[in-house]
């Protein structure tokens, strides 16, 4: 099978590197500087330092060379779209300009910040009838480059689930299927909010009982956005659910918790990510999913202590007092 993978930042670049020595991988980005880069060093040293880029993987800043294999008779079976949230629609808007395009899989996790749809949504804007849906789940783009396990969920219909499968399982890649695209999108994208909100916790030193209530209480309010916009609660105990929220706010590699602690520790946000050199979804999505709760009457105070933190309105340990504050109340609830 022929795979495309748009976008050649940690996730893009991970993935052609996981699937190469067993698919046909064309590997793109917008900027022709970088992919000049890619060939020379044979590896991309901005987001994947150290990890080899395979020979194989056909390396190209043209869109349409990307979906049809630089121009050969041969189409891609798959496109991956593994550019963050904010550049998915450009670039499905771009490849809604392309002939026999193939079905769409995007790997991003959030909200987009001024519409606060979710992915599906944006997809089903710019490419309205397309067979096209998430690929989710605990995943660092690092670990995955060097060929170590780790399981995923693609959603949507059972065909283009099926297809996702056979083109990405194998090896130490598993991969599981879904009909809840709404669960799978929200749990992805919540969880950076709650891994800024750990990070913080974590620099602040109060410890892990601190942190394993964070995360059981991060789950519940992950939870109760997703039934209110339409996922299936038994989602959120999966892989896109618990999985990736463990992931990525106890990983030494989770980008959202080290925004997290560069807060905690007094760096402000600009800083924070100039340090962090790669983009944090959770930072960018936290408005929109704490608007998007206030919209469908889910309380949410994890995710509105980190926009406080996020907008200077509160500092970090002011927030996380704001929090403790709160009354009793049932777990349930």
């Amino acid at each position: 099978m022929r795979i495309a993978i748009l976008g050649a930042g940690a996730w893009g670049t991970a993935l052609a590197c996981a699937l190469a020595g067993r698919r046909e991988v064309a590997l793109w980005a917008r900027s022709p500087e970088q992919i000049e880069g890619l060939r020379e060093r044979g590896a991309n040293e901005r987001y994947l330092a150290g990890i080899e880029l395979p020979a194989s993987v056909l390396l190209t800043s043209s869109l349409h060379d990307a979906v049809h294999f630089a121009g050969t008779a041969f189409h891609a079976d798959l496109v991956a779209v593994a550019t963050p949230t904010a550049g998915l629609r450009p670039t499905l808007q771009a490849l809604g300009a392309i002939d026999k395009l193939p079905p769409v899989v995007w790997l991003c996790k959030g909200f987009e910040r001024n519409t606060r749809m979710l992915p599906h949504q944006i997809a089903a804007q710019e490419l309205p009838g397309h067979r096209c849906g998430p690929l989710s789940g605990p995943s660092f783009a690092e670990e995955v480059a060097r060929g170590l396990p780790a399981a995923l969920t693609v959603a949507g219909d059972s065909e283009f689930c099926s297809l996702v499968t056979r083109a990405l399982h194998g090896e130490a890649l598993r991969i599981y299927s879904s009909e809840d695209v709404v669960g799978v999108e929200v749990g992805g994208a919540v969880k950076n909010v709650m891994a800024i909100g750990i990070g913080i916790a974590d620099s602040l030193g109060l410890g892990n009982n601190a942190r394993a209530a964070l995360i059981t209480r991060g789950l519940a309010e992950i939870t109760r956005l997703g039934v209110a916009l339409g996922g299936r609660a038994a989602t959120f105990t999966g892989l896109t659910g618990l999985g990736d929220l463990i992931l990525t706010c106890t990983g030494e590699l989770s980008r959202n918790r080290r925004v997290g602690l560069a807060l905690g520790q007094g760096v402000d946000l600009a800083r924070a990510l100039a340090q962090l050199g790669h983009v944090a979804e959770g930072v960018w999505s936290a408005p929109a999913i704490a608007a998007r709760a206030a919209e469908v009457g889910v309380d949410m105070p994890i995710t509105q202590a980190v926009c406080a933190v996020l907008e200077a309105k509160m500092s970090p340990r002011a927030a996380l007092e704001r929090l403790l504050a709160r009354g009793p109340r049932s777990e349930n609830s």
